[in-house]
């Protein structure tokens, strides 16, 4: 393959609008149907456009970054409170632990959505064309 040649292979899938339609848990190739089954689990190939999904393999990523990002917002904000309030520690800890709960269920899905994305975007793990091979 030359380097015009996988310039258009990368330039073919767009790498922001697929982000972008996967933090919407929607299909990344063409953004109409949804991209989950139930929860997180992915479906086989997309009922609008027929784009095979079943070669991603997110596993543990949206965990990582889930807990990434939960764990640096509510952690400092339970230390802010907890230093400049005077709250009952019982209420502070219910608190954050229902901030906690809320935030990992809403982006859970959202970033696998945009794991799968990436990985469709970049060809990764089968998304490629036959003629890539």
């Amino acid at each position: 393959m030359t380097l015009s040649q996988t310039n258009t292979l990368e330039d073919d899938r767009p790498t922001g609008q697929a982000l972008l339609r996967g933090m919407r848990c929607k299909c990344p190739a063409c953004g109409a149907a949804p991209m989950l089954r139930a929860y997180l689990t992915v479906r086989d190939c997309c009922p609008a456009c027929g784009e095979d999904l079943s070669h991603q393999r997110a596993d543990d990523g949206p965990a990582y970054l889930t807990m990434l990002v939960t764990l640096k917002t509510v952690v400092p904000l339970m230390v802010y409170v907890m230093f400049n309030y005077n709250m009952n520690p019982t209420l502070l800890f219910a608190l954050s632990a229902l901030l906690l709960v809320a935030m990992t269920l809403f982006l859970l899905p959202r970033f696998k959505g945009m794991i799968v994305a990436f990985q469709w975007a970049k060809r990764m793990h089968g998304f490629g064309d036959e003629r890539d091979h």
